[in-house]
């Protein structure tokens, strides 16, 4: 059970990645997960809208199925597998969010400055987490796919547009870092 309750070293991870990976190509699937939402969209009749949305959903019921699998696997990760919900971050991260307010920065996986339900009704807090939710939404569809369908399976398959969205996605990172969040939170 300790094996199962610590981090696992990349030699073992980055395997089984690559296994999952090959089980996808093999059966002709494509991995990524914002296309979930545009499924759901589907679904929830967005058809009727707009023609972008009038698509077989059920061509598609195999990656909702695993998007479900993702949310009970996290939940089980984190509430039976975990050892600790804290996070080994770097102590000159840690005083430097906590510099720009952030007081239990490391103690769970997302900050209570943003996620928790009191921030989350303020105007601030509901105001930041519209417009991510709008960015990321359109972003991701302007792409073409997100973080983890072009890092993983669009670069593991050599693709050129998933290469120019990742280095894409690493600048926008370094600016939200280094610009956009002391702004927003210093």
């Amino acid at each position: 059970m300790d094996f199962l309750l610590q981090p696992w070293p990349w030699f073992v991870s980055g395997p089984l990645i690559a296994f999952v990976l090959f089980l996808f190509f093999y059966f002709g699937k494509n991995f990524g997960v914002s296309t979930n939402l545009e499924t759901m969209c589907t679904i929830a009749g967005a058809g009727k809208v707009s023609d972008y949305f009038k698509k077989d959903w059920k061509e598609r019921d195999w990656a909702l199925v695993f998007l479900i699998g993702l949310i009970i696997g996290g939940f089980i990760a984190i509430n039976y597998l975990s050892a600790t919900k804290t996070i080994d971050l770097n102590p000159k991260t840690v005083q430097e969010l906590a510099d720009l307010g952030f007081a239990n920065a490391g103690n769970s996986y997302v900050p209570s400055e943003i996620f928790s339900i009191e921030n989350m009704l303020t105007l601030k807090g509901f105001s930041i987490l519209l417009v991510a939710g709008i960015f990321i939404g359109f972003g991701t569809r302007y792409a073409g796919g997100c973080t983890s369908g072009h890092a993983i399976t669009g670069l593991s398959s050599l693709q050129l547009p998933s290469l120019i969205a990742v280095i894409g996605f690493f600048i926008g990172g370094l600016v939200m870092t280094w610009v956009l969040f002391p702004l927003i939170f210093g």
